[in-house]
Parts: structure tokens; C-alpha cells; sequence
């Protein structure tokens, strides 16, 4: 069991010279970096904040941020992250529906959070970069004296993320300090552990689960040094992998297929690239391979949910299967069950080739472990339906379609929801996107599923191609044709100049759909 807090202060007791934070040119000690945080949290409890009390943070990937992350756990308070793209409407729901009692945000988007205040908890303002009207400046705020690590329980909530919200309003979800410290060392034995000659890259943004667990609270753990980037830029990223010696990278496949088709990307030095790692969405196999061929460094796919604190699955150096989402990690049950909650048997090896018929392999995938999230902030229904209790366990249902083969390595399809039935025909929309990503015009791609009077539904591409391509939307629809069974080629092919993404890079499908 593990208290996130108390486990970084044991980090600092043992490496107290070490980088903690590396950002703008300079670095910060783990000793500056704790010494901050107390004077946090010791603002915070001035301020009102009492252990229990949300703390929302609406900030990029700035130092500020990882201060702020730490001393609201120190002071015992929960983290409320908060997408910096998000304006007042939006943050609106998460500041009124988890209570927040302060707010830690860049002084241009204290007009946001002003414009919300007086319908929310809200009573603290934290502006970071400069002034703001309404707002104490983040070292104006700072205390002088350092707050002791308030006790919480293991079992306490530390973070209350909200999903997306692609399917309705944003749920909170109530992760637990071992949910998150589990998940975290669990991760971070899939390469070997950290040590303090370790760099992290920074990109992955940390309102999201991945870059918060994965990238900044490893790190954090084990003595490493993080160093964070406020917006995602492909060669800005490899400018400092290159000029800082950076060591391990994670990413979303749409950042890995950006750096492969920056111009002069080839150029760059990544030999300090120890591990790399994309997570997120599934990860086109053409994409990985690109990647691999042009620094001769290898990409691993992983799995996980906001719900599961992230990862359950991974692929590993010394096991991994392209295609795959890689084997459960140790200490978590995950299996593929029908409608009934009947597990589904296992393929002899996958990926499964073209005549192996998915409908009679594919099942939703469920997970079970001490990473699961307690459940969803005051929402018992939707608890209700999120998990199936059997002898004990409680399985959490991860809306993800899937299946396994016998040597242990899991295969995601496709969202539950993204499933397109065409004239009686299931379509998996990612099967017809990994087939696009490898045409040589294509640069990205997504399907989805649009109306259709005679079968329902049909399948839609839209593409983004290449500098230069000429290829035409007959030339796609003849390639898919050639190459999948006919009910799966898409009837209607749109090229556009870009995908509509998510700041974790995963395509807004719905917008696509025009919903």
C-alpha cells in the first residue's frame, strides 16, 4: 500500500541533489522542489483548504504544475485536473460538480475561471505567468513556513480526473492513492525501472491520466528528472530528446505519426532513447514501424483508462507482440467476455489473419485490480453499469471490443460505440484504418460510421494526405476494395487538411460524424 505523498518524500530524503524538474533551461532539485511544495500547502491550509477539499488545477505542463499536484496532496486535498483548452463553460460542470475550493490557473484564463466563480465553491485564485485581476500570483501565494504531510489514507482519493465527456457530460472518477502509486511502479518495471539518470519527456499533458501517472508521478517516485513542455510541437520535442539526453518517451500514436512525417525528422539524434512508448489510442502498425526504421528505436503499444489509473496492458522489451496492447501487467485480471459475461476462449496467436472472422473472437474486454478507480463521483447509476460483481471481484467494464490468444497477449478492435453495422456486417473501424496507414499517399486517417436508407449505416474515410499526393477518392475506394471483403471498403472518401483531435490526440469521431 502507498501514500503518493509520503513515498516522494522518501524520493527526496534519498536523492536530494538530484533533478527533479527540468524546464526553460533551468533545473530544480528534489530538495528546492519538496520545499516548495510545502510552502503550498501551507498557503492552501491559510487559504481554507482542508484535507478532503478539491484543488483544481487548469494549468499546461508547467513546473507550477507538478508543485501544485504534490502540495495539494500534502496539504491532503484532492486534485481536480483541468484541460487548459477548456474555457468557462466547459470548466463550469468540473469546478460545480466536485466543489472546488480554489483554483490554480495561467493568468490569461483567470477570466474563465472569474466568469463561473460566483455559481461554484470556488474561493481562492492562483495565477501562474503573471498577474490577474481577482488572482494572487503563484509566488505571492506561496507560504513561508512548510506544511507537514497531512496523514491520509491509502485508500483516500488523491485525483478526480473527468473523462472526456465524448458521450455525455464529464464523469468524476474517484482514483485512490494506491490506485494511482500501484499503477504507477507497476509501469515503471515494464523498462527495467528508473533511476536518477533518467529524463523523462514531458508532452504527454498532465490534466490526462497518462502523462500524470505514467510520465510525472514514475518519475517522481523512483528519482528522475521530468521535464515537461507546455504544448505539444514535433520538433521542439526532438530538440530537447536530442539536446537534454532525454531517455524515455511516451506519447500518443498521433504525436509519433506527426514526428514521421516532420520534414527532416531523420536528422535528429535519439540514441539516448532507452524506452519509448505510445499509449492512448491504438497505435497503427505502419506508424511503429516508420518510427523504429528512422532511429532504430522501438516503439512499444500499452492499454489503459482514466478508470484503471492508466495501464493494464503492455508490451515489454523482452515480450511484445506488434499489433497487440501487449500481456496484463502483474497484479491485475483482465479477460474478453460476451453479452453474458461469459469469457470468450483465446485465438492460437494473433493478430488474427484475414480469414478468421472477428465477430466469433471478439468480446469487451473487463478489467479487475488494485488499480481500478473507486468508481464515479456521486454518480451510483453509472457506477451501477460500470461494473459486474462475480464471486468477489468486481470487474470494470471497459467499453473496448477485443480479444486474446493463448501466449497471453491482448488485442483491442475498436470502441464499443465506434462499431459500424453495415447491412447485417459488423465493421471495426480501426482494421480499415491500419490498412490506410499503409498506403504511401496517406498521412492520417479515421473511419467512422454515417447513415445510410438501405443498410443503416456505412462506412465513411476521412484522410489526410501527404505533401504532394495525388491520389483520388475512386484510387482509395479501389485499394480497400483489394484489399478487405467488400462491406468493410468505404462508400464515401473525404480528404481533409487535418483530423479533429483531443489535446491527448485521439480523434473526436463525433465530430466527424457531425453529431
Amino acid at each position: 500500500m502507498s501514500n503518493l505523498v509520503t513515498d516522494i518524500e522518501e524520493t527526496v530524503g534519498e536523492h536530494p541533489d538530484a533533478t527533479a524538474l527540468g524546464y526553460d533551461g533551468h533545473e530544480f532539485t528534489y530538495e528546492q522542489f519538496w520545499g516548495q511544495t510545502g510552502q503550498f500547502a501551507q498557503a492552501l491550509a491559510d487559504a481554507g483548504v482542508e484535507p478532503g477539499d478539491r484543488v483544481g488545477l487548469y494549468l499546461p505542463n508547467v513546473p507550477q504544475y507538478v508543485t501544485s499536484f504534490v502540495g495539494t496532496l500534502r496539504a491532503g486535498g484532492i486534485v481536480v485536473p483541468m484541460n487548459p483548452q477548456y474555457r468557462s463553460r466547459e470548466i463550469s460542470h468540473l469546478l460545480s460538480d466536485s466543489g472546488a475550493k480554489a483554483v490554480i490557473t495561467l493568468a490569461d484564463l483567470v477570466p474563465e475561471v472569474k466568469k463561473v466563480q460566483d455559481d461554484t465553491e470556488v474561493e481562492t485564485v492562483v495565477s501562474v505567468g503573471g498577474p490577474a485581476e481577482g488572482a494572487t500570483e503563484f509566488d505571492e501565494f506561496l507560504a513561508d513556513e512548510m506544511l507537514p504531510v497531512q496523514d491520509r489514507a491509502d485508500d483516500d482519493v488523491a485525483v478526480q480526473p473527468y473523462t472526456s465527456g465524448t458521450t455525455g457530460q464529464p464523469k468524476g472518477v474517484l482514483l485512490t492513492h494506491h490506485n494511482l502509486a500501484f499503477d504507477a511502479r507497476a509501469s515503471a518495471k515494464i523498462h527495467d525501472g528508473i533511476d536518477v539518470s533518467d529524463k523523462f519527456l514531458g508532452v504527454l499533458p498532465l490534466f490526462h491520466i497518462y502523462g500524470m501517472t505514467i510520465t510525472m508521478i514514475s518519475t517522481l517516485f523512483e528519482g528522475g528528472s521530468y521535464w515537461p513542455m507546455p504544448e505539444w510541437d514535433a520538433e521542439a520535442a526532438l530538440e530537447l530528446i536530442e539536446g537534454q539526453g532525454i531517455t524515455h518517451v511516451h506519447g500518443v500514436p498521433a504525436m509519433f505519426n506527426d514526428v514521421v512525417n516532420t520534414p527532416g525528422a531523420e536528422d535528429y539524434d535519439l540514441s539516448s532513447v532507452e524506452f519509448a512508448n505510445s499509449g492512448g489510442d491504438s497505435l497503427p502498425i505502419e506508424v511503429m514501424e516508420q518510427f523504429e526504421s528512422m532511429y532504430d528505436v522501438e516503439l512499444f503499444e500499452g492499454y489503459g483508462l482514466t478508470e484503471t489509473s492508466p495501464v493494464t496492458h503492455a508490451n515489454r522489451p523482452d515480450d511484445r507482440r506488434p499489433g497487440s496492447i501487449g500481456k496484463t501487467l502483474p497484479g491485475i485480471e483482465s479477460m474478453i467476455v460476451d453479452h453474458d459475461f461469459n469469457e470468450l476462449p483465446p485465438v492460437e496467436e494473433g493478430p488474427v489473419d484475414d480469414e478468421t472472422e472477428l465477430d466469433d473472437v471478439v468480446g469487451e474486454l473487463v478489467i479487475n485490480g488494485p488499480n481500478v478507480m473507486q468508481g464515479y463521483y456521486e454518480l451510483p447509476e453509472a457506477n451501477e453499469e460500470a461494473f459486474t460483481e462475480i464471486d468477489g471481484r468486481r470487474w470494470f467494464h471497459t467499453g473496448d471490443l477485443g480479444y486474446q490468444d493463448e501466449d497471453g497477449f491482448f488485442y483491442v478492435v475498436d470502441r464499443e460505440k465506434h462499431m459500424i453495422v453495415t447491412g447485417g456486417y459488423n465493421v471495426y473501424p480501426r482494421e480499415v484504418e491500419e490498412l490506410l496507414f499503409e498506403h504511401p499517399d496517406v498521412a492520417d486517417a479515421a473511419i467512422v460510421g454515417i447513415p445510410d436508407e438501405r443498410r443503416n449505416e456505412t462506412v465513411k474515410a476521412f484522410i489526410v494526405l501527404k505533401p504532394d499526393a495525388e491520389v483520388t477518392e475512386d484510387e482509395i475506394q479501389q485499394y480497400c476494395l483489394d484489399n478487405l471483403a467488400p462491406y468493410k471498403h468505404p462508400r464515401e472518401v473525404e480528404f481533409v487538411d487535418e483530423l479533429p483531435r483531443t489535446s491527448t490526440g485521439k480523434v473526436q469521431k463525433f465530430e466527424l460524424r457531425g453529431e
